[in-house]
């Protein structure tokens, strides 16, 4: 661009390097929602496609997208991941279940991968006893190494319980819902049941694939009567799948962004929903992703050409996003890698300004909080 009272060409803007503390804000912890709202339908949503944010109710979303849209969302299912048990010395520990890992030369089934909460870690080929141990009704727990390096972060188990029942199976009986850390009540034991309003509310209406061990939440607030006004309004639903894992909810330690270690997630981008995005394409219909887990599918498809596998992209401000022209989105943790990829969507000043609006306005924050909508920003923030 010229500047023309000079008549000297101005030098281009030099991109702004990002740094955790960025991304950092102080929230009154009364903002951080602990129950859903009464109806799925009623959070309120933060309209932020303009300069100026409006504040609106969730169920106004169909009227303020457009026929032609393709809408797409995360249908996994949040599992009982989390299992109580202890070692053989009787030490108590935790395991939450990432992942089931497929059937191969060498796995007959019936081994996850996990974190591991206890004091003093076991040996491998230890055996620790979950739910009480398979003599008691529940099931055992062979230590196998860690995963997925001999140094890595999380743990293999090979499970042995009663007739030789799948890992499915065995955390659908003894397990709990692995509610996030920021809910108080999330503290179950063994000897605590899961609350009713949680096995319904924390599982979105169209929870299909088993695997996840938080809930694509800005998908929680679409209730029956949003998905049939969407429709009713020309617009087309697409899904695809990753399954969530504990990563989500973990902060970047690292100032330089470039030293953080993405987690890693599998997903998978169905041919329907393939076809569907072409067919968006032609009509010049938008993309509108409905959570950051959405947005990281596509984007990590349209980087790769790989439809299935997994992904450990890491969206800060300066990424070019391929797919997603709108976002639907929760408020996310401070520091968190979401905030992060909100800010490259809908750029950095724009989405500070909403965050604090949203304080001011006293919106529910976090997974049983409230939604935003976002366009993205066509220029780098």
């Amino acid at each position: 661009m010229t500047d023309l009272s000079s008549g000297a060409a101005s030098a281009p803007a030099t991109p702004r390097v990002f740094t955790l503390s960025d991304f950092d804000f102080s929230l009154p912890p009364e903002l951080i929602a602990q129950h859903p709202a009464p109806e799925r339908s009623a959070s309120r949503l933060l309209d932020g496609r303009a300069m100026q944010p409006v504040d609106r109710i969730f169920r106004e979303l169909p009227g303020l997208l457009r026929a032609g849209d393709l809408l797409v969302f995360n249908d996994t299912r949040v599992v009982k991941a989390r299992i109580f048990g202890e070692k053989a010395s009787g030490g108590k520990l935790e395991l939450l279940i990432e992942r089931v890992l497929p059937a191969e030369a060498g796995n007959p089934g019936n081994e996850v991968v996990a974190h591991m909460k206890v004091s003093k870690k076991p040996l491998p080929g230890s055996v620790v006893h979950m739910a009480g141990g398979r003599k008691a009704g529940g099931f055992d727990a062979q230590l196998l190494g860690r995963w997925p390096t001999e140094d890595g972060p999380l743990f293999r188990f090979a499970l042995h319980g009663p007739a030789g029942e799948s890992p499915w199976a065995l955390m659908d009986r003894h397990g709990h819902l692995p509610l996030p850390p920021y809910i108080e009540r999330h503290q179950n034991t063994d000897h605590d049941p899961d609350e009713a309003e949680d096995s319904q509310r924390y599982q979105t209406v169209f929870a299909r694939a088993p695997g996840a061990v938080a809930a694509p939440t800005a998908a929680l607030h679409f209730d029956e009567g949003v998905l049939a006004d969407l429709a009713a309004r020309g617009i087309e639903r697409a899904s695809v799948t990753l399954h969530v894992g504990a990563g989500t909810f973990q902060p970047c330690k690292t100032e330089n962004l470039a030293e953080h270690q993405m987690h890693s997630e599998w997903y998978e981008v169905p041919l329907a929903t393939l076809a569907a995005l072409e067919r968006c394409r032609q009509r010049g219909g938008r993309v509108v992703a409905v959570g950051t887990t959405t947005v990281r599918t596509l984007e990590s498809w349209a980087r790769t050409g790989q439809a299935t596998g997994d992904t450990n992209i890491f969206i800060t401000p300066g990424f070019g996003f391929q797919v997603v022209d709108v976002l639907i989105t929760n408020f996310h943790l401070p520091k968190s890698t979401l905030m992060m990829l909100v800010s490259a969507f809908a750029g950095y000043a724009h989405i500070m300004g909403l965050y604090r609006h949203a304080m001011a306005q006293q919106y529910r924050f976090f997974s049983y909080g409230d939604a935003m909508l976002l366009e993205r920003a066509r220029s780098t923030p």
